[in-house]
Protein backbone atom coordinates (compact mmCIF):
# COMPACT_ATOMS: atom_id res chain seq x y z
CA UNK A 1 0.00 0.00 0.00
CA UNK A 2 1.63 3.43 -0.89
CA UNK A 3 2.06 5.76 1.52
CA UNK A 4 0.35 8.64 2.44
CA UNK A 5 2.27 11.84 3.29
CA UNK A 6 0.34 14.94 5.04
CA UNK A 7 2.04 18.60 5.30
CA UNK A 8 0.95 20.54 8.49
CA UNK A 9 1.03 23.75 8.40
CA UNK A 10 0.93 25.65 12.34
CA UNK A 11 1.73 28.26 14.82
CA UNK A 12 1.12 28.63 18.29
CA UNK A 13 2.11 31.84 20.45
CA UNK A 14 2.59 30.44 23.73
CA UNK A 15 5.40 31.30 26.21
CA UNK A 16 8.36 29.04 26.11
CA UNK A 17 10.55 29.84 29.36
CA UNK A 18 13.68 28.07 27.88
CA UNK A 19 13.59 27.71 23.87
CA UNK A 20 17.00 26.50 23.16
CA UNK A 21 15.83 23.40 26.36
CA UNK A 22 12.41 23.21 23.72
CA UNK A 23 14.45 22.83 20.33
CA UNK A 24 16.67 20.69 21.69
CA UNK A 25 13.81 18.33 22.76
CA UNK A 26 11.90 18.84 19.72
CA UNK A 27 14.39 18.74 17.35
CA UNK A 28 14.93 14.78 18.40
CA UNK A 29 11.05 14.30 18.69
CA UNK A 30 10.50 14.80 15.26
CA UNK A 31 13.44 12.76 14.14
CA UNK A 32 12.46 10.11 16.39
CA UNK A 33 8.75 10.01 14.51
CA UNK A 34 10.39 10.84 10.53
CA UNK A 35 9.05 14.38 10.65
CA UNK A 36 11.21 16.74 8.34
CA UNK A 37 10.22 20.70 7.52
CA UNK A 38 11.07 24.13 9.19
CA UNK A 39 10.68 24.44 12.70
CA UNK A 40 11.13 28.17 14.60
CA UNK A 41 10.89 28.56 18.51
CA UNK A 42 11.05 31.28 20.25
CA UNK A 43 10.27 32.53 23.49
CA UNK A 44 6.74 34.07 22.23
CA UNK A 45 6.03 30.70 20.85
CA UNK A 46 6.58 27.99 17.74
CA UNK A 47 5.79 28.24 14.27
CA UNK A 48 6.10 25.49 11.49
CA UNK A 49 5.16 23.80 8.24
CA UNK A 50 6.33 20.35 8.51
CA UNK A 51 5.60 16.97 6.47
CA UNK A 52 5.77 13.16 7.47
CA UNK A 53 3.76 10.07 6.76
CA UNK A 54 -0.24 10.28 8.01
CA UNK A 55 0.46 8.28 10.72
CA UNK A 56 3.12 10.22 12.09
CA UNK A 57 1.72 13.76 11.70
CA UNK A 58 -1.13 12.42 13.85
CA UNK A 59 1.59 11.59 16.52
CA UNK A 60 2.95 14.92 16.15
CA UNK A 61 -0.08 16.87 16.56
CA UNK A 62 -1.48 14.60 19.54
CA UNK A 63 1.70 14.94 21.21
CA UNK A 64 1.76 19.06 20.80
CA UNK A 65 -1.63 19.36 21.59
CA UNK A 66 -1.27 17.19 24.62
CA UNK A 67 1.15 20.35 26.16
CA UNK A 68 -0.45 22.77 28.12
CA UNK A 69 0.85 25.39 26.20
CA UNK A 70 -0.07 24.45 22.83
CA UNK A 71 -3.99 22.90 23.32
CA UNK A 72 -5.18 25.62 21.30
CA UNK A 73 -3.20 24.79 18.47
CA UNK A 74 -4.58 24.82 14.88
CA UNK A 75 -3.21 22.02 12.71
CA UNK A 76 -3.94 23.20 8.77
CA UNK A 77 -3.63 19.62 7.00
CA UNK A 78 -2.53 19.04 3.31
CA UNK A 79 -1.97 15.55 1.90
CA UNK A 80 1.19 14.33 -0.60
CA UNK A 81 2.42 11.88 -1.81
CA UNK A 82 5.92 12.01 -0.68
CA UNK A 83 7.81 14.31 2.14
CA UNK A 84 7.31 17.87 1.26
CA UNK A 85 10.82 18.58 2.60
CA UNK A 86 13.99 16.57 2.50
CA UNK A 87 15.80 17.45 5.70
CA UNK A 88 14.76 18.90 9.00
CA UNK A 89 15.58 22.86 10.80
CA UNK A 90 14.53 23.36 14.04
CA UNK A 91 16.13 26.64 14.84
CA UNK A 92 15.57 29.70 17.72
CA UNK A 93 14.80 32.90 16.84
CA UNK A 94 13.92 36.09 18.33
CA UNK A 95 10.51 35.84 16.57
CA UNK A 96 8.11 32.75 15.25
CA UNK A 97 7.66 35.10 12.23
CA UNK A 98 10.05 38.35 11.55
CA UNK A 99 7.69 41.46 12.29
CA UNK A 100 10.17 44.24 13.76
CA UNK A 101 7.11 44.06 16.21
CA UNK A 102 8.40 41.86 18.76
CA UNK A 103 6.45 44.46 21.23
CA UNK A 104 3.69 43.12 20.54
CA UNK A 105 1.86 39.97 22.50
CA UNK A 106 -0.99 38.29 20.09
CA UNK A 107 -2.70 36.63 23.84
CA UNK A 108 -3.13 40.37 24.90
CA UNK A 109 -4.59 42.35 21.99
CA UNK A 110 -5.29 41.11 18.51
CA UNK A 111 -7.75 41.23 15.77
CA UNK A 112 -11.13 39.61 16.15
CA UNK A 113 -10.95 36.20 14.41
CA UNK A 114 -13.07 34.91 11.62
CA UNK A 115 -13.87 31.67 11.01
CA UNK A 116 -13.63 30.77 6.94
CA UNK A 117 -16.95 30.69 6.77
CA UNK A 118 -17.85 34.38 8.95
CA UNK A 119 -14.70 35.53 6.66
CA UNK A 120 -16.65 34.89 2.94
CA UNK A 121 -19.78 36.45 4.40
CA UNK A 122 -18.51 39.66 4.87
CA UNK A 123 -15.40 40.02 2.84
CA UNK A 124 -18.16 41.88 -0.05
CA UNK A 125 -20.02 44.39 2.28
CA UNK A 126 -19.42 48.01 1.42
CA UNK A 127 -18.05 48.90 4.63
CA UNK A 128 -15.46 46.18 4.66
CA UNK A 129 -11.58 46.44 3.34
CA UNK A 130 -10.17 43.08 2.56
CA UNK A 131 -6.17 43.63 3.58
CA UNK A 132 -3.50 41.20 2.14
CA UNK A 133 -0.23 41.53 5.00
CA UNK A 134 2.11 39.57 2.81
CA UNK A 135 5.17 40.43 1.14
CA UNK A 136 5.17 40.91 -3.10
CA UNK A 137 5.87 37.59 -4.30
CA UNK A 138 3.18 35.88 -2.32
CA UNK A 139 0.39 38.28 -3.40
CA UNK A 140 1.97 38.82 -7.02
CA UNK A 141 0.83 34.91 -7.58
CA UNK A 142 -2.44 35.18 -5.76
CA UNK A 143 -4.65 37.20 -3.88
CA UNK A 144 -8.11 37.38 -2.80
CA UNK A 145 -10.62 39.55 -5.54
CA UNK A 146 -10.06 43.36 -4.82
CA UNK A 147 -8.03 43.11 -1.86
CA UNK A 148 -5.62 45.96 -0.95
CA UNK A 149 -2.33 44.71 -1.67
CA UNK A 150 0.90 46.23 -0.08
CA UNK A 151 4.07 46.94 -1.55
CA UNK A 152 6.31 45.32 1.09
CA UNK A 153 9.59 42.62 0.43
CA UNK A 154 9.44 41.66 4.03
CA UNK A 155 7.17 41.28 6.81
CA UNK A 156 8.86 43.37 8.85
CA UNK A 157 8.43 46.28 6.47
CA UNK A 158 4.62 46.54 7.09
CA UNK A 159 4.60 48.71 9.79
CA UNK A 160 5.94 51.62 7.75
CA UNK A 161 2.81 50.87 5.18
CA UNK A 162 0.15 51.40 7.61
CA UNK A 163 0.59 55.09 6.78
CA UNK A 164 -0.59 54.33 3.53
CA UNK A 165 -4.04 52.79 4.90
CA UNK A 166 -4.80 56.07 6.72
CA UNK A 167 -8.08 56.30 3.96
CA UNK A 168 -9.22 52.92 5.68
CA UNK A 169 -9.95 54.03 9.11
CA UNK A 170 -13.57 54.27 8.75
CA UNK A 171 -13.61 50.59 7.18
CA UNK A 172 -14.20 47.15 8.87
CA UNK A 173 -10.68 46.07 7.95
CA UNK A 174 -10.40 41.98 7.60
CA UNK A 175 -6.41 41.46 7.14
CA UNK A 176 -5.70 37.40 5.43
CA UNK A 177 -2.00 35.88 5.34
CA UNK A 178 -1.72 32.51 4.49
CA UNK A 179 -1.89 30.67 7.93
CA UNK A 180 -3.22 33.02 10.00
CA UNK A 181 0.56 33.77 11.99
CA UNK A 182 1.31 37.32 10.37
CA UNK A 183 -2.52 38.52 10.88
CA UNK A 184 -2.13 37.89 14.74
CA UNK A 185 0.75 41.12 14.70
CA UNK A 186 -0.58 42.70 11.75
CA UNK A 187 -4.41 43.41 13.54
CA UNK A 188 -2.89 43.94 16.71
CA UNK A 189 -0.01 46.34 15.34
CA UNK A 190 -3.35 47.96 13.67
CA UNK A 191 -5.09 48.77 16.57
CA UNK A 192 -2.15 49.60 17.64
CA UNK A 193 -2.25 52.34 15.48
CA UNK A 194 -5.65 53.68 15.96
CA UNK A 195 -7.96 51.22 13.15
CA UNK A 196 -10.89 50.44 15.48
CA UNK A 197 -12.39 47.57 13.89
CA UNK A 198 -10.07 45.17 12.67
CA UNK A 199 -10.51 41.41 12.03
CA UNK A 200 -8.72 38.50 11.04
CA UNK A 201 -9.01 35.51 8.95
CA UNK A 202 -8.63 32.39 11.05
CA UNK A 203 -6.38 29.80 9.97
CA UNK A 204 -5.32 31.92 6.58
CA UNK A 205 -5.75 31.21 2.80
CA UNK A 206 -5.32 27.82 3.30
CA UNK A 207 -7.83 26.68 6.16
CA UNK A 208 -10.11 29.02 3.62
CA UNK A 209 -9.49 26.96 1.15
CA UNK A 210 -10.18 23.82 2.84
CA UNK A 211 -13.53 25.10 4.44
CA UNK A 212 -14.98 27.21 1.79
CA UNK A 213 -13.49 26.13 -1.28
CA UNK A 214 -11.27 29.19 -1.74
CA UNK A 215 -14.08 31.23 -3.63
CA UNK A 216 -12.87 34.58 -4.95
CA UNK A 217 -8.75 33.93 -4.12
CA UNK A 218 -7.47 34.48 -7.58
CA UNK A 219 -4.54 32.79 -8.64
CA UNK A 220 -2.75 30.65 -6.72
CA UNK A 221 -1.12 30.59 -2.53
CA UNK A 222 2.67 30.57 -2.16
CA UNK A 223 3.96 28.26 0.25
CA UNK A 224 6.91 27.50 2.23
CA UNK A 225 7.94 23.86 0.85
CA UNK A 226 8.67 22.26 -2.23
CA UNK A 227 5.29 22.56 -3.97
CA UNK A 228 5.79 26.36 -4.10
CA UNK A 229 2.24 27.43 -4.94
CA UNK A 230 -0.60 25.31 -4.04
CA UNK A 231 -4.63 25.36 -5.85
CA UNK A 232 -6.80 26.90 -3.59
CA UNK A 233 -10.02 28.01 -5.28
CA UNK A 234 -11.81 24.84 -6.46
CA UNK A 235 -15.12 27.36 -7.25
CA UNK A 236 -14.11 30.21 -9.53
CA UNK A 237 -10.86 30.09 -10.09
CA UNK A 238 -8.69 32.59 -12.22
CA UNK A 239 -5.17 33.57 -13.07
CA UNK A 240 -3.65 36.53 -12.30
CA UNK A 241 0.15 36.57 -12.49
CA UNK A 242 1.88 37.00 -15.61
CA UNK A 243 5.29 35.95 -16.84
CA UNK A 244 8.39 37.68 -15.63
CA UNK A 245 10.24 37.67 -18.95
CA UNK A 246 7.29 37.98 -21.83
CA UNK A 247 4.66 39.00 -19.77
CA UNK A 248 1.75 35.69 -20.75
CA UNK A 249 -0.40 34.97 -18.66
CA UNK A 250 1.53 32.34 -16.24
CA UNK A 251 1.35 30.92 -12.74
CA UNK A 252 3.83 29.06 -13.25
CA UNK A 253 6.67 30.26 -9.92
CA UNK A 254 10.55 29.95 -10.12
CA UNK A 255 13.20 30.71 -8.18
CA UNK A 256 15.61 32.59 -10.63
CA UNK A 257 18.69 29.82 -11.10
CA UNK A 258 21.42 32.38 -10.43
CA UNK A 259 21.41 31.84 -6.55
CA UNK A 260 22.92 35.30 -5.91
CA UNK A 261 19.48 36.64 -7.41
CA UNK A 262 16.31 33.75 -6.37
CA UNK A 263 13.84 36.29 -7.12
CA UNK A 264 10.34 34.38 -6.49
CA UNK A 265 8.81 35.43 -9.55
CA UNK A 266 6.13 33.53 -11.81
CA UNK A 267 8.05 32.54 -15.46
CA UNK A 268 6.30 30.63 -18.30
CA UNK A 269 7.60 27.24 -19.70
CA UNK A 270 8.91 28.66 -22.72
CA UNK A 271 10.82 31.62 -21.07
CA UNK A 272 11.72 28.95 -18.43
CA UNK A 273 13.80 27.02 -20.68
CA UNK A 274 14.82 30.17 -23.16
CA UNK A 275 15.74 31.61 -20.56
CA UNK A 276 17.89 28.30 -18.60
CA UNK A 277 15.59 29.57 -15.01
CA UNK A 278 16.82 32.68 -15.36
CA UNK A 279 14.83 35.98 -14.50
CA UNK A 280 17.00 38.50 -16.72
CA UNK A 281 19.93 38.37 -18.87
CA UNK A 282 22.40 38.81 -16.62
CA UNK A 283 21.37 36.24 -14.39
CA UNK A 284 21.23 33.96 -17.59
CA UNK A 285 24.93 34.16 -17.87
CA UNK A 286 25.99 34.57 -14.01
CA UNK A 287 29.17 32.39 -13.25
CA UNK A 288 27.20 30.58 -10.62
CA UNK A 289 24.02 30.07 -12.29
CA UNK A 290 22.43 26.33 -11.26
CA UNK A 291 21.59 24.12 -14.46
CA UNK A 292 17.51 24.43 -14.73
CA UNK A 293 15.59 21.41 -14.61
CA UNK A 294 12.69 22.47 -15.45
CA UNK A 295 11.33 23.17 -12.13
CA UNK A 296 12.42 26.22 -11.11
CA UNK A 297 13.00 24.58 -7.92
CA UNK A 298 16.74 24.12 -6.07
CA UNK A 299 16.47 22.16 -3.26
CA UNK A 300 19.70 21.55 -1.43
CA UNK A 301 21.14 18.23 -2.06
CA UNK A 302 21.46 15.95 1.06
CA UNK A 303 24.75 14.93 0.75
CA UNK A 304 24.62 12.78 3.29
CA UNK A 305 22.57 14.63 5.33
CA UNK A 306 22.75 13.75 9.45
CA UNK A 307 19.47 15.41 11.25
CA UNK A 308 21.97 14.55 14.57
CA UNK A 309 24.45 17.39 13.72
CA UNK A 310 23.50 20.05 16.27
CA UNK A 311 22.40 18.11 19.06
CA UNK A 312 23.82 18.14 22.29
CA UNK A 313 24.70 14.65 23.76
Amino acid sequence: METQYSILLYYCYAPIADPEAFREEHHLFCIKNNILGRIIIAHEGLNGTVSGSKQDCEVYMNTLKADPRFSHIDFKIDTSPIHAFQKLYVRVKPEIVNSSLSHIDPNKQTGIHLSPAEFKAMKDAEDVVVLDVRSNYEHHVGRFKNAVTLDIENFRDFPEQVKDLQQFKNKKILTYCTGGIKCEKASAYLLEQGFENVYQLHGGIIKYGIEEGGEDFEGKCYVFDNRVVVDVNQVNPKIVSTCFVCGVISDRMVNCANPECNVHVPICENCGWEMEGACSPACKVHPRKRVYNGSGSYPKELNGYNPMIGVKR
